[in-house]
């Protein structure tokens, strides 16, 4: 089962990355590890957010460009660029963000839930909003965005 996307009554350690100017956050219990940007195989004939992809120590993994995934302009890639490989429930894949930040924790009193519009990005794929010091956290959901599960895969 994928990790919980809601944050009661208990505090979440999130990976920050960036996404253009804005904050997102993930689980840490989803991510398996961070890596420098790398050689990536085009797939034909896959979604255009599927940027191809990757041999990662004997297994094969896509690589989904999140920014592509979730309709954000895109960007060069610089030497920040990361992907960051993340599992959902049996299912491990690589996200291409703009840059990682830190780890952090978040209390649950400080997590929105995600009806609040955040940056453009659809609804369905995210699982809340996290308020830190003076910033705001907008944190996904990556089931949707992976595609898990009969209500997830839905048209960008």
């Amino acid at each position: 089962m994928a990790e919980s996307t809601t944050y009661a009554d208990m505090d979440t350690q999130l990976v920050v990355f960036k996404l253009g100017r804005e904050d997102y956050g993930v689980g840490i219990l989803q991510v398996q590890e961070i890596k420098r940007i790398m050689d990536i195989t085009r797939v034909p004939n896959s979604p255009d957010y599927i940027k191809g992809v990757i041999n990662l120590r004997g297994s094969v993994l896509p690589v989904l460009d999140l920014k592509k995934r979730l309709a954000l302009p895109p960007a060069d890639y610089t030497d920040d660029t990361r992907i960051i490989i993340v599992k959902v429930e049996e299912i491990t894949v690589g996200l291409i963000v703009d840059g990682v930040s830190e780890v952090t924790t978040l209390s649950s009193a400080n997590i929105e839930p995600p009806n609040t519009v955040a940056s453009g990005v659809s609804g369905q794929y995210l699982s809340g909003v996290g308020k830190q010091d003076d910033k705001l956290l907008i944190l996904l959901n990556l089931a949707t965005i992976v595609g898990v599960g009969a209500d997830s895969v839905k048209a960008v």
